[in-house]
């Protein structure tokens, strides 16, 4: 990717991740960063991009969740209440216990 001008930034989904580095991959070989991110990305990954961006849709929706928060979400689909928490530490976002119980449902619902 050298040479290459960056436009923006925005964060996307694991699943995202590894649907763009497909594409690359049938383009042409990957580079040695790509390919450790391929491969990171396909063992991690926990849904499919369709799934992943409506889910991050679902988590947008809660008025305290931002969109690297949500993406941090779906990417770590946490199981308890404990885990919701540590993504949340170094945020200012301070999560009640609804909140957190609504994100819980959310991600059980798209969980495989």
């Amino acid at each position: 990717m050298i040479g290459k001008e960056v436009t923006g930034e925005k964060p996307v989904p694991l699943a995202k991740v590894l649907e763009i580095l497909e594409k690359q991959k049938k383009r042409g070989e990957l580079e040695y960063g790509q390919r450790l991110t391929y491969d990171y990305a396909q063992k991690f990954a926990k849904l499919d991009i369709k799934k992943a961006e409506e889910l991050i849709g679902e988590l947008l929706k809660l008025e305290k969740i931002r969109e690297h928060q949500a993406v941090a979400l779906v990417d770590l689909m946490p199981e308890r209440k404990e885990d919701v928490e540590l993504i949340f530490a170094k945020e200012r976002t301070k999560l009640e216990e609804n909140d957190i119980k609504k994100i819980l449902e959310l991600i059980n619902k798209f969980r495989k």
